[in-house]
Formats: structure tokens, C-alpha cells, sequence
């Protein structure tokens, strides 16, 4: 029985294979339209809603490794739904839930191709090169109003590329900055300069978003991720090799600082964000205003207020992940979602300095990960699909791990001493 069965199924393994080839460069096209968010929803959901329904109709499973993300997620949204109830017009709260929905199905799907493959993480990283090098390069074009239509790339003066927001804009450059840091530093020289002008066109495009939580993000990302390399590394020579690029870089990004802030409109807006707390911080019902009093709002709404629903009560939305977890998601979306970074933290770390095929992959999201819960403290993110991004990465190479880990456990049989 078993011969014909493997020669029958012969002659399908081109094809598979071929079906599998496609089905990752649909991924990697997928993520690449994560960089062009001008509107919700945009092609990106459109695509990715089409690409994870044929994925899940071809036999996509979710592993047991997986399965506590998607759980998380689930008690995360039933926490959004929930809160839904409590709001007396719906308006724009049943979409916005949707897009939550969504965006957490986007990261457990991430995680499941990843299990089933990790060459996918090259493919995706790559992809996010792409992405954030063409965004940048719009944002950047915009700013200096050498294109038509240049007020589409571009607010309040700052830099947004292909986004919304300058504040989305900006993060979403990091992990692939921090992914061509990390190719700098261990690929051969001779690839470096395609790599460093792709590093600088990105750098230029955050640096224009005049966000300051990307720039916090880009500066502890970059420190953190050269910690991390010295300390996997063991040889003094790639240690050394390692402290003399990054010094090499850092130096190279003062001087193009130094070179924008000779251009008087770049060093007006600088000089003005480069101020600790502004107005809309510090001021009445300010940022800092705002987190106090809706944590204490928060206290005495188990359900939530709803989606949206802060702004029609403060002058802005709330500007912070933790906060906007209870308002938006009730008591219980605000447990599952610290649950939920704590564990991804947590994994994350133990696997971090493991001698893995996916290991610089799942150092970048993690490192990327850490800073965007920090930056959450000022801004939301509920809505990022690089985000969702990162935690499926994350979950992606944990469960590679664990797999890895049952293929290679000895057995009864193979601890046990062989008589001759």
C-alpha cells in the first residue's frame, strides 16, 4: 500500500510546491501594502481578508503553540463587542470594532505561516523594506512639495508618507531599519551600500515625521539591538566589527542631521518638537490630563465607553494603549491585552539569544515589540497593522521553537544504554 500511495503523490509536488511559492509571495505583497493606509478600510484589509480566507481554505491550521494568541485575541475583542453595548449611538463603533477584529485575525495568521515556514520571515522583512523605503520616499518627496499632489503625504507640516498619520508613519519604519542595521552588520561589505542609501531614505522619512515617540522608538530600538548582537556574539572580532559599523552609523546619522537642520524649515519644526512637553501635553484636559482623569473614568466602567467615544468627551482621543484598552475594550479587553504583551515579552526573551535559523527575525520584532509598548504610554495602537505584525512574528518564531524542541527531545528508547 504504501508504494503507490508516494508514487501517486509524486507528480503533485511541483505543483504544491509551486502553490506554496505563490501563496508567499502573496504574503510578502500582503505586507508590502501595510505601508499605504491613507483610509480604512484600506487595500491592505482587502487583499489580506482574500489571501488569509484561501490560506484557511487550503488547510492553514493553528497549532497548539499558537492557540493562547488567538484565545487572547478572541477575549480582547469580546471585551470591544462588549463595550459596543453601552454606547447609545453605535455610529462609527461597529467598524472600528471590525478593523480591531481584523487586524487581530492578521496576527494570528502571521503566525501560523511563519510555524509552517520560517523562510517566510525573509520574504516579509524584505517586503517591509520595500514598503518603508516607497513610503519614505513619498513622505519625503511630499514634504518638499517636489511632486504633485505633495499635501497628501504630508500634516501639519510633517511627513506621513502613505499614512493617516506622521505618528503611524514613523514607527512603522523601525523593524525594517533595525532588519537592514542588522544586515549591515553581518552581511558582507560589498552588499553595504545599497543597504546604507535604503537605511538613510528610511531614516530621512521617520526623522520628517517629526513624531517624537518614533524617534524614542528608532534611538532605544537601535541601542537595544546592538546590545543584544554583543551579547549573542562570543568573538572579540565580530564584537568589535559590531561596535565599529554601529559607531560608523551613528556618526553617519548626526552628520544627515546636521545637513537637514541647515534647511530652516526642518530646523523650526525641530527646535519646536524637540520640546519634552508641549502645550497639548501639559496644558488643561492636556495629554497627561486626559490619562488621569479617564484611568479614574475607567474605574467605574467595567464594559467600557465604546469605541471612539473619549474624544466626544475630551478634546482628543486618549493617546495611550492602556487607557484606550479600557475605554475601548472594557475591563476585560484591558486584562487580555497586558496578558497578552507580558507573554509575548516573556517568550520572546527566552528564546532571544537561541542559535536559530529565525533568530534575527525574532529579535527585531521583539526589540520592536518592547519599544512600542513604551511608545503605547503616549500614543494608541490598537489600530497598527505593523503591530499586529510584530506579535505574529513573535508567536510565529515561538512556535517554531516549541516545534523544534519536540522534533529534537530524546526519547525512552534513545537514553537508554545499548547491549552488545
Amino acid at each position: 500500500m504504501t508504494g503507490p500511495t508516494v508514487l501517486s503523490a509524486a507528480p503533485f509536488r511541483p505543483q504544491l510546491a509551486a502553490v506554496a511559492l505563490i501563496g508567499s509571495a502573496m504574503v510578502a505583497f500582503g505586507v508590502f501594502l501595510s505601508g499605504f493606509v491613507i483610509a480604512e478600510p484600506a487595500p491592505y484589509e482587502v487583499f489580506m481578508a482574500a489571501l488569509i480566507g484561501l490560506w484557511f481554505l487550503f488547510g492553514l491550521r493553528i497549532s497548539r503553540a499558537v492557540a493562547p494568541l488567538l484565545s487572547l485575541l478572541i477575549l480582547f475583542m469580546t471585551g470591544g463587542i462588549l463595550s459596543l453595548t453601552v454606547m447609545s449611538d453605535l455610529d462609527e463603533g461597529p467598524m472600528y470594532m471590525a478593523v480591531s477584529g481584523f487586524l487581530a485575525l492578521t496576527s494570528v495568521f502571521y503566525a501560523a505561516i511563519i510555524e509552517d515556514r520560517h523562510e517566510r520571515l525573509k520574504l516579509i522583512f524584505d517586503a517591509w523594506v520595500m514598503a518603508g523605503v516607497l513610503t519614505s520616499m513619498l513622505g519625503i518627496l511630499g514634504y518638499f512639495g517636489v511632486i504633485p499632489g505633495a499635501a497628501n503625504f504630508t500634516l501639519y507640516d510633517r511627513a506621513k508618507g502613505a499614512f493617516q498619520d506622521p505618528n503611524v508613519f514613523g514607527p512603522f519604519l523601525v523593524a525594517p531599519s533595525l532588519y537592514l542595521m542588522y544586515r549591515l552588520l553581518t552581511d558582507r561589505i560589498t552588499t553595504a551600500p545599497l543597504k546604507a542609501i535604503a537605511l538613510l531614505i528610511m531614516a530621512l522619512g521617520l526623522f520628517l515625521s517629526f513624531s517624537r515617540a518614533a524617534w524614542a522608538l528608532y534611538l532605544f530600538s537601535a541601542c537595544a539591538l546592538v546590545l543584544v548582537m554583543l551579547l549573542k556574539e562570543r568573538t572579540g572580532a565580530f564584537r568589535l566589527k559590531i561596535l565599529v559599523l554601529a559607531l560608523g552609523g551613528a556618526l553617519l546619522m548626526i552628520g544627515a542631521l546636521v545637513v537637514a537642520l541647515q534647511i530652516p524649515q526642518v530646523a523650526n519644526l525641530f527646535s519646536s518638537r524637540t520640546q519634552l512637553v508641549q502645550e497639548y501635553d501639559g496644558g488643561h484636559l492636556g495629554r497627561f490630563d486626559r490619562h488621569k482623569i479617564g484611568f479614574l473614568m475607567a474605574m467605574e466602567k467595567p464594559l467600557g465607553i465604546g469605541p471612539m467615544v473619549f474624544s466626544k468627551i475630551f478634546p482628543e482621543d486618549e493617546h495611550n494603549i492602556w487607557l484606550k484598552s479600557l475605554t475601548s475594550y472594557g475591563w476585560l479587553g484591558f486584562a487580555s491585552y497586558v496578558t497578552l504583551m507580558i507573554w509575548t515579552i516573556v517568550m520572546g526573551f527566552r528564546f532571544l539569544l537561541l542559535d536559530r535559523p529565525w533568530q534575527p527575525y525574532l529579535m527585531i520584532a521583539w526589540i520592536v515589540i518592547i519599544g512600542h509598548a513604551g511608545i503605547g504610554n503616549v500614543i494608541d495602537t490598537d489600530h497598527w497593522r505593523h503591530f499586529f505584525l510584530l506579535l505574529g512574528i513573535v508567536w510565529g518564531c515561538g512556535a517554531l521553537e516549541f516545534r523544534y524542541r519536540r522534533r529534537h527531545r530524546p526519547t525512552v528508547f534513545s537514553a537508554l544504554p545499548i547491549r552488545r
